[in-house]
């Protein structure tokens, strides 16, 4: 069954009809095209005719449009248009079609036409377009399953699933392949290969550099580095590579919606720091496929991974923070509201010293923002107004 990706068509409804270009961004196999889809779906059943409708995947050669220059796209998209009615275009994959923005830019002037396209390449939004259609264009930026888009797709929630969500991700079609682990585990190296291949190697080349950049950035998720440091690391390991095309491979992979960047923040003085930022991976489950194999599983990184990807979707800005004596707290959270949140995550709070730990980059801040830690453990507690929470019931809260 295919589970309704909610909080994304909430999104689309709002924008609908509205004079915006609806951009959706993702890395490949997110859900991006089932989204359009069940979009167009939507539309369909509110009473519009197919007729008003047209749906164009530029990653299918099947599709009649993947070989064809812009202008025939856009000269066959136009010569079905409904007159005096509105229509709703998709193109799905834009990025695949050479000169793709003057025909964006050319439909979008009509004023029969609400257009949706998606891209799983940031780069195609930050020159062409931004450039072009500045202002007029509404993002929706697409993630995995979310936990619980998860337990709604295998109708299931307790703790060993969500072992099995930190060990294998939440990217949709693997989660069909469960409980089948083996063709799960096949089906991600698939991806990140595909990926690799199609939105990375493409531009940077070199594919044993890359890989090598790539499984230092995986092992290495909520652990901060610079391209110095990477660069340094393989000259010392491998062979000689520049910082700079470190940095090349590391933007590439950004680009792609690989790796999410966050930032250290200085809580007291309320200010971004140049010093090394942290990455994120899309995905859990692609980590485990290319750097722990089998029972090598850092449960660790996985939770921290997990809890930034989560606070992505609830719409915050997400940083490392930094206290006055230099702790570090795992996320600052930065909520549409306005309001801040403060975040550490452990696997158990029921050691002292780890308990210790964890409470004390917390305790250093003086303002009144909530104050959370996110752990395993089922009981939940309250340390000077700090909050111990359940992950998994936070997961499928809200």
């Amino acid at each position: 069954m295919e589970i309704l990706r909610t909080q994304y068509l909430e999104k689309l409804r709002a924008v609908k009809d509205k004079r915006l270009i609806k951009v959706i961004t993702g890395m490949r196999r997110v859900g991006k095209s089932t989204l359009l889809r069940q979009f167009r779906d939507e539309i369909l059943s509110s009473g519009v005719s197919q007729k008003r409708t047209q749906f164009y995947n530029f990653e299918e050669k099947s599709s009649g449009a993947y070989e064809e220059d812009w202008q025939k796209i856009h000269d066959k998209i136009e010569a079905n248009l409904a007159k005096a009615e509105m229509n709703y275009i998709f193109l799905d994959e834009i990025q695949n079609i050479n000169e793709w923005e003057k025909m964006v830019d050319s439909l979008y002037v009509k004023p029969n036409v609400d257009l949706y396209i998606t891209g799983s390449n940031a780069y195609f939004l930050s020159s062409e377009l931004s450039t072009l259609l500045s202002g007029r264009q509404f993002e929706v930026r697409m993630l995995p399953f979310s936990y619980k888009e998860y337990t709604k797709q295998i109708k299931d929630d307790n703790d060993s699933r969500l072992m099995q969500y930190l060990r294998y991700g939440g990217m949709p079609q693997a989660v069909d392949f469960l409980p089948d682990e083996n063709l799960v585990v096949e089906y991600l190296e698939g991806v990140y290969n595909t990926v690799v291949l199609k939105d990375i190697m493409a531009r940077v080349g070199n594919s044993e550099m890359l890989t090598r950049v790539m499984s230092y950035a995986f092992d290495n998720i909520g652990n901060g580095f610079s391209a110095k440091k990477v660069a340094d690391y393989l000259c010392n390991n491998y062979r000689r590579v520049s910082s700079d095309t470190v940095e090349q491979y590391l933007k590439a992979a950004l680009e792609a919606f690989i790796l999410y960047p966050a930032q250290r923040f200085n809580i007291r003085g309320k200010e971004l720091l140049k010093t090394q930022k942290k990455y994120y991976l899309v995905d859990t489950g692609l980590r485990n496929v290319l750097i722990a194999r089998g029972e090598a599983f850092d449960i660790g990184r996985a939770l921290e991974n997990v809890v930034y990807l989560e606070l992505l979707r609830r719409g915050c800005q997400v940083f490392v923070g930094q206290t006055k004596s230099g702790k570090e707290v795992d996320f600052v959270a930065k909520y549409s509201s306005g309001e801040i949140k403060y975040y550490q995550i452990c696997e158990t709070m029921r050691s002292e010293d780890t308990r210790a730990r964890e409470l004390a980059s917390l305790r250093e801040i003086d303002d009144n923002y909530p104050k959370m830690v996110l752990s395993l453990d089922q009981e939940e507690n309250s340390f000077d107004g700090i909050r111990q929470t359940n992950l998994r019931r936070w997961l499928s809260s809200e």
